[in-house]
């Protein structure tokens, strides 16, 4: 259920992100032929008002076409509505909305949680923190902790309950690159003694793991009508804030940090472990996966909303369109590197599920 749970969320952020294409190119009157989620055959597809609407066989994300790409379309070249025949601020808009839907998403999400939830009060004042996720591989993993384990001690000082224990036992693990430190953890009602020794990553100790208070987060009434606003304000600029600095880090930092990426089948395990603990996790899980798609969506590469920006800042420099052969190769280029990308972090995300996993080692 988690599994469905999650796999729904991120087909509603791709519909929502080219929603955003597409409807920014209809309230402007500019033609479109088509609407996908996913790419490849067409599984299931409907005619409607000149648009052809489809569910893909590859679901690795999805695209709005017009028929400026069509050879055979019926559309004279010079006609006003095309696509490529409006000013160039329209059709950066078409292209940026994709990005501002999903981060306004994010923040009705935000928002729908003070809503419907309230305003988050703490957790529960049960001491230790959580081990949320490991990555394999990763110094956390090598030192045998696993999903689910409460941290009780480190350095024989007991580990604090709250946010604010998570927060120091972080600071600790940045602060210690290479340094071994002795915990103490909870596993299924046995006491364990383990030692982590964080891997150096630009002189910050980095572990591989997900973490978080242990206990339940608690709730409150809002006070007032505009605190629910404040807060998703709050958690909206946190969230986005560190979602630009974890993809700065990924760029001056790829050879320390590549193998932290993850991609699809990672992504939903993630979501369906955070869908099986309900409550606010679910709000935040979706909150900072469209965040993270509209950041990266942004980036200046092929293919990308970013790369199709940076091609019309070319243009609107040059005074006029880049050359055809040009423009077909940066987006051929960045259909590969897509495509390849996605293969091979959905290999390295399946092959190290906990299933496979067992499976390998028989």
């Amino acid at each position: 259920m988690g599994v469905l749970t999650a796999l729904a969320i991120l087909a509603g952020l791709i519909v929502v992100h080219e929603a955003g294409h597409f409807f920014a190119a209809v309230w402007q009157g500019i033609r479109v032929s088509g609407f996908s989620i996913g790419f490849g055959p067409a599984l299931l597809q409907r005619q409607r008002r000149g648009v052809q609407f489809a569910l893909r066989a590859i679901p690795l994300g999805g695209y709005v076409s017009f028929p400026d790409d069509d050879t055979a379309s019926p559309f004279p070249p010079n006609d006003p509505n095309l696509l490529r025949n409006r000013p160039l601020p329209q059709r950066a808009l078409v292209i940026a909305a994709g990005v501002l839907a999903n981060l306004l998403l994010a923040y009705l999400v935000l928002l729908a949680q003070g809503l419907v939830l309230g305003i988050p009060a703490g957790f529960s004042s049960s001491p230790g923190v959580l081990v949320a996720g490991v990555q394999p591989g990763q110094p956390a993993a090598e030192a045998g902790l696993k999903t689910g384990d409460r941290i009780l001690k480190m350095e024989n000082k007991a580990v604090a309950g709250g946010q604010e224990a998570v927060a120091a036992f972080v600071q600790q693990i940045k602060a210690s690159p290479q340094r071994p430190l002795h915990l103490q953890a909870e596993r299924g009602g046995r006491t364990l003694s383990l030692t982590l020794t964080p891997a150096d990553q630009g002189g910050i100790g980095r572990i591989g793991a997900q973490l978080q208070p242990f206990g339940t987060e608690a709730f409150r009434a809002p006070n007032g009508p505009f605190e629910p606003f404040r807060q998703a304000n709050h958690d909206f600029v946190a969230l986005t804030r560190r979602t630009v600095e974890g993809f700065f880090t990924l760029f001056t930092h790829f050879g320390e940090t590549a193998s932290q990426v993850s991609g699809p089948v990672k992504i939903v395990e993630m979501g369906a472990s955070l869908a099986s603990q309900g409550g606010s996790s679910l709000f935040l899980f979706a909150a900072l996966i469209s965040i993270n798609l509209a950041v990266l969506n942004a980036l200046p590469l092929p293919l990308l909303d970013g790369g199709q920006l940076a091609l019309l800042l070319v243009e609107g420099l040059r005074g006029r369109p880049v050359p055809e052969r040009f423009h077909h190769a940066f987006m051929q280029s960045g259909f590969v590197l897509l495509v390849g990308l996605s293969l091979v972090l959905i290999v390295k995300d399946t092959s190290q599920l906990p299933m496979v996993q067992q499976l390998i080692g028989r």
